[in-house]
């Protein structure tokens, strides 16, 4: 199994010219992902029912704020989550992007300072929702899970 759960927000608008914190967003939120998923891959497909949970973000399914930079790295990351769903299919390895909202964290007391962490989901619903991930069957495949604490279009 795998799960790729890494993640950094820098606030870069659609205006601003900051292209080593933009790099570092890609790298950490988007690339790195696709790196782990690559050399897991072979492992995965020998097992016959390999598990990859991708935590990518609802940013990554909807742009909010002034945050073009973490959105774009989110939205890579989900496609790149698709397409290693789509390709591992076959072999058995079956891939759910987790996108959840606001998430009581270090990352949104800083750039969420609005939002109450007490209204937001904890870390330990996550974990619920992963665990649940991987015990399902291959014939009881999630392909994607949105989770939030607001209501909101998607």
């Amino acid at each position: 199994m795998l799960i790729n759960n890494a993640g950094i927000l820098h606030s870069i608008g659609l205006e601003d010219d900051s292209e080593e914190l933009l790099d570092e967003m890609w790298e950490v939120n988007a690339k790195a992902p696709l790196r782990l998923t690559r050399l897991a891959f072979p492992h995965l497909r020998k097992s016959g029912s390999g598990r990859i949970i991708d935590i990518i973000s609802m940013s990554g399914k909807r742009v909010k704020g002034n945050w073009v930079g973490y959105s774009m790295s989110k939205y890579a990351a989900l496609a790149a989550s698709h397409t290693a769903r789509l390709q591992g299919w076959e072999d058995g390895i079956r891939v759910t992007a987790v996108s959840p909202g606001y998430l009581q964290s270090e990352m949104t007391k800083i750039h969420a300072p609005n939002v109450k962490q007490e209204i937001m989901s904890r870390p330990q619903d996550i974990a619920r929702i992963v665990s649940t991930l991987l015990l399902l069957p291959n014939e009881s495949h999630v392909p994607e899970v949105l989770m939030n604490c607001v209501i909101e279009p998607v």
